[in-house]
């Protein structure tokens, strides 16, 4: 009982980072029905790119407090410049294609970004630990944590307020809203799905890749970093539903609070545990819990 308090905040930051990261993958499948392999590949150029831009303002010596700056740019770098390019230069000729043929195009591109990754940044692992102990730490019912977790907390409350607010409260939200409900009926009525499509992957591939930033500095960055994200990331979407905003939310909850417990109780059973709760909750709700009613097209 005494560890219940260091397994909530243990959950809560953990849930955190994962919702970061598949809020991006289920809003991209939403949208686009593309279950995007290559969205870790997304996140690892983007722990990439912090740790050279963080490490770069460092070793300049310039202020330090510069350095989330490059955390930030990092991301947004990447989301601007790969995204675009990855949904100009190769999804938009597939789309047509079966969606089993769309997840083998991302597991392809999934694969040339690993290598393109080793070939740029070679296979060493890079840190920069410097904005990660910048902050200090907190004490919170006698258990001590870095403040730079509140970052990761922040960023997640963020994240999931604009989206809400975007797709609730803006005409450009709510036609991407008519998009997933019925692409075909959209195009119709004059919404520019082509469009909605590259804003849709830009703005996931930029929420893959501030996840790999917000990460580079607690962790050695290393090579096969987004295969591990993928596939937690992917039990987080299946288990709230693919395509749901809030599902990825109560996923990453989920997720957090049965990895810390397994953790601090059973740690052999950490990776096992969280595809126990996925498979359990499939077999109760095969499309997730927070899955919606499909249109059906005779």
């Amino acid at each position: 009982m005494s560890q219940i308090p260091a397994v909530l905040a243990d959950a809560v930051v953990y849930a955190s980072w994962l919702f970061v990261i598949a809020v991006g993958l289920t809003l991209i499948y939403g949208v686009m029905k593309i279950l995007n392999i290559a969205h870790g590949s997304l996140y690892a150029l983007g722990a990439y790119s912090a740790v050279t831009l963080a490490g770069g303002w460092l070793a300049k010596g310039y202020a330090p407090l510069g350095s989330y700056a490059m955390l930030a740019l990092a991301a947004l770098l990447v989301g601007l410049i790969a995204g675009p390019v990855i949904e100009r230069g190769l999804l938009r000729f597939v789309y047509a294609k079966d969606e089993i043929v769309l997840v083998l195009v991302t597991y392809a591109l999934f694969l040339i970004l690993e290598d393109a990754i080793k070939l740029t940044w070679g296979v060493d692992p890079m840190f920069v630990a410097e904005p990660y102990a910048l902050l200090g730490n907190f004490e919170i019912a006698g258990l001590t944590y870095p403040t730079y977790t509140l970052v990761l907390v922040a960023a997640a409350i963020v994240v999931g307020l604009a989206l809400w607010w975007a797709l609730g409260f803006t005409r450009s939200g709510k036609m991407l809203l008519a998009v997933i409900h019925d692409r075909e009926m959209s195009a119709a009525m004059g919404v520019n799905v082509g469009l909605t499509y590259f804003v849709t992957f830009t703005i996931g591939a930029f929420l893959a890749a501030l996840g790999g930033a917000l990460t580079a500095p607690t962790i050695s960055v290393v090579t096969g970093m987004g295969a591990e994200v993928i596939v937690t990331a992917f039990a987080v979407v299946v288990i709230g539903g693919l395509g749901s905003l809030g599902g990825a939310a109560l996923g990453a909850v989920i997720v957090g609070l049965v990895r810390s417990a397994a953790v601090h109780y059973q740690p052999e059973l950490e990776l096992f545990s969280i595809y126990l709760v996925m498979a359990a909750v499939l077999i109760a709700r095969p499309k997730g819990l927070f899955s919606g009613a499909e249109v059906r097209k005779i």
